[in-house]
């Protein structure tokens, strides 16, 4: 996500990282493409000028010319105005009332239906609640039929009335079949429209007013910049919505929304939409998004992503079998089905420092996994289980059932072997204790 304002961005600080000679004339130099690469992310172009002129301010104000290292410090300038553009905080969703009453807003288009589903799942997975999904879009055809596919995708409920049109009695009748029902989270998906028009601002507004929703979020595609955040206007004049949602940041990404809206409409952006599958759903942290733009990574969210695909009986189990060189392809593949619930590969590498710049222009395959899941697929349950029975025959039948060639399988092999014995050395609590350390740095 966005790679080119990260390349641009690096260039136009890349003079002042090192320990030569800073001037005034050079800082300026560097702020002026700084605003240029903000300008081609399709910032709007007060605000990148704001910007830049208050990363000058503070740049002479503390004296940067004269620091030791004045390169790193305009870098933590330039991170820290642009945490504070996107927000500063960290904003929570408001989740008070019993049932809590989330109103879902948008253009069509803009992943929407999608992403109502995939908070959903992040409040029942996450804050253990027991959300139900409503489905308020009468015009898109199909839409009553996705919402019922996601929900069924995520266990979710999925409440609708076929035939009524009348968006206003769905939500009020969902609430009350939420409140019967112990659902204690009701999530509405309302219409959108290819443009902003009367008649979708109007019923979007009867709906606010009928149910007075505890949280109205605002979604918008990343993708579209400038258009996000003028859109974004016009929906928080007339519902006064309570912040934003960003789809879409997997994608091609520019960067202007994430970076203007909040100084447009003054209200927070609360999550983000990193992919296509249900977990893909990230709560928005200004300050580490900074981090990632600036080519720093993002080791806190990486951690934690891992921290919730850690099973600690099942890490017993795994430890006690490496114990007894028991350790086989069947517990292997499960390790591989934990590290894939963390999130599309590419993003995961952009999540640690540096990786994402001497990795631009390496194209990582989501199905990174495919070529080894095969061959573990072809293996019989005793080969997976004793790796040690797989001799030259085996493996020609094995590469030819999983379509891969003799090579590939021993490579894997050799890897497997490798990592066997890695883990067999973190054995006597070594493994414990690096996800102790792990744990402490969040």
């Amino acid at each position: 996500m966005f790679d080119n304002l990260s390349e641009k961005l690096d260039k136009a600080l890349h003079v002042l990282k090192g320990h030569g000679q800073i001037t005034e004339i050079n800082v300026a130099e560097t702020l002026k493409e700084v605003r240029r690469a903000l300008l081609d992310a399709d910032v709007n172009f007060k605000i990148a000028k704001t910007f830049t002129n208050t990363v000058k301010e503070k740049a002479l104000g503390q004296n940067v010319l004269t620091t030791l290292q004045p390169g790193q410090l305009m870098v933590k300038l330039v991170k820290d105005e642009l945490a504070s553009l996107m927000g500063g905080d960290v904003a929570g969703v408001n989740l008070s009332g019993n049932p809590s009453v989330i109103l879902m807003s948008g253009l069509q288009g803009s992943g929407k239906t999608t992403f109502s589903g995939k908070l959903a799942n992040y409040l029942k997975t996450k804050k253990t609640k027991k959300p139900l999904l409503v489905a308020c879009d009468i015009y898109r055809p199909a839409a009553i039929n996705q919402l019922h596919v996601v929900g069924e995708q995520i266990g979710v409920e999925v409440y609708a009335e076929e035939g009524n049109k009348n968006p206003v009695e769905i939500s009020k009748n969902a609430i009350a079949h939420a409140k019967k029902n112990g659902h204690n989270v009701v999530i509405i998906d309302t219409a959108g429209r290819l443009a902003v028009d009367e008649e979708m601002m109007t019923e979007i507004a009867n709906i606010h007013k009928a149910i007075t929703p505890h949280e109205t979020l605002f979604v918008v595609d990343a993708m579209t910049g400038q258009d996000a955040v003028n859109t974004a206007k016009a929906f928080n004049d007339i519902l006064n919505f309570d912040g934003v949602i960003l789809t879409k940041l997997d994608g091609d990404t520019r960067g202007g929304a994430a970076l203007s809206i909040k100084s447009v409409v003054d209200k927070p952006i609360k999550f983000i939409g990193t992919g296509e599958k249900m977990e893909a759903i990230d709560v928005f942290y200004p300050s580490r998004m900074a981090d990632r733009i600036l080519g720093m990574g993002d080791v806190v969210s990486l951690v934690e992503r891992a921290q919730e695909q850690f099973d600690e009986e099942e890490a017993r189990k795994i430890q006690k079998k490496i114990a007894k060189n028991q350790f086989g392809f069947d517990d292997f593949l499960s390790q591989i089905q934990q590290v894939k619930k963390m999130g599309n590969m590419k993003d995961l590498m952009g999540m640690i420092p540096g990786a994402s710049k001497a990795m631009k222009n390496i194209d990582i395959d989501d199905d990174a996994f495919k070529g080894i899941e095969a061959i573990i697929y072809s293996m019989t349950p005793e080969e997976r289980s004793t790796p040690a029975i797989l001799n030259a025959t085996r493996k020609k039948r094995i590469a030819k059932g999983s379509g891969t060639s003799i090579q590939e399988v021993n490579q894997l092999l050799k890897q497997f072997n490798q990592m066997s014995k890695m883990m067999k050395m973190m054995q006597g609590g070594g493994g414990r204790k690096m996800m102790q350390m792990m744990k402490g740095m969040r």
